[in-house]
């Protein structure tokens, strides 16, 4: 993409009608960012087709191994440092699960470094819909979509000739993507059953003292005609980066995307990143005050047909190039 993006701060540097020579008070300043690479969003597209036909990735199914294996060696085929975090998690019925978490990371040596996360697993139920409601969802979007961003993200750093001054840690958490049935007359509150890796991993970090610079989390970042506004934990914990992270999508023209407008706090697997391990992360995530989520969401219409490619190359673009300019 272009090297440079050019714009103007009007510095007024008196009242107009108390200075004749206001209009050389206007100063011209020249904002020079660095070269980024292109994200090319049918990459990313693949990706996330490649996750639905393994089918849902529930905990504990086929599915959802083979989808672990097959994003480890992708990572691993970009040349990016892997490991995998092992744990157990109980559910809201009181099942014992077998999770993992699954971390890797471009220029590991590089002590400035920004965390990247999706969640992996997809939703057992789809108890918003109307039909099939005992039955998994695709999660093309809902999951599906923030992985295939990520492996995206890191196949270009991977690979481009343009290298960044950063180190990257793609943070994959499973078991986010359970929780009870909203609609339900035994809802045990007791604990969020929900966001299982992001609550294991925010309190076992797989180093020791582990952190990182910020943390931005993908999450249903590619549906048709979506809508990312500014979210109340991610504008409590790190106003800043969504400031920059939202005037950055904005310069490259994805404005349709990125809404200046706050909206309510959602409890996903940011908050327990910025809560327990204090690490300032921020969701970039398809939700509006009008409408809450979309109305796939947890539904059977989260499926390919949903995701747009140009939504991916904005959410992909506009995180590429603020990884780029640190």
């Amino acid at each position: 993409m272009k090297s440079k993006i050019l714009f103007s701060i009007l510095l007024l540097l008196g009242f107009w009608a108390c200075d004749p020579k206001s209009s050389s008070d206007q100063v011209v300043e020249e904002v020079n960012y660095r070269d980024t690479p292109e994200f090319n969003a049918d990459s990313a597209f693949h990706y996330i087709q490649k996750q639905v036909d393994f089918g849902p990735r529930v905990p504990m199914t086929a599915g959802h191994r083979q989808t672990k294996e097959w994003i480890v060696s992708k990572f691993q085929e970009f040349g990016l440092d892997v490991q995998t975090q092992e744990f157990q998690a109980t559910t809201y019925d009181n099942q014992t699960w077998d999770l993992t978490n699954i971390i890797a990371s471009y220029n590991p040596a590089a002590q400035k470094r920004i965390m990247i996360s999706a969640h992996w697993d997809t939703r057992r139920i789809a108890d918003k819909d109307t039909q099939r409601l005992d039955e998994p969802i695709d999660g093309a979007n809902d999951g599906g979509s923030g992985v295939g961003v990520a492996l995206e993200l890191a196949r270009v750093l991977a690979t481009s000739d343009l290298k960044a001054d950063v180190g990257v840690d793609f943070i994959l958490f499973d078991g986010e993507d359970d929780g009870e049935p909203e609609h339900t007359s035994r809802r045990n509150n007791s604990q969020i059953w929900w966001c299982l890796g992001s609550q294991y991993w925010s309190k076992n970090p797989h180093q020791n003292g582990y952190k990182a610079f910020y943390g931005i989390l993908l999450d249903m970042v590619g549906g048709k005609g979506a809508r990312f506004h500014r979210e109340g934990y991610s504008m409590y914990f790190a106003k800043n980066i969504v400031n920059k992270v939202w005037n950055y999508g904005i310069e490259l023209g994805y404005s349709d995307f990125f809404i200046l407008k706050d909206t309510g706090e959602i409890t996903d697997d940011h908050f327990f990143v910025n809560k327990n391990a204090g690490i300032p992360m921020i969701d970039i995530i398809e939700f509006s005050p009008e409408v809450g989520f979309g109305r796939y969401h947890h539904t059977h219409e989260d499926n390919m047909d949903l995701i747009d490619k140009r939504t991916l190359k904005a959410v992909g673009q506009t995180v590429l190039f603020t990884i780029y300019q640190e």
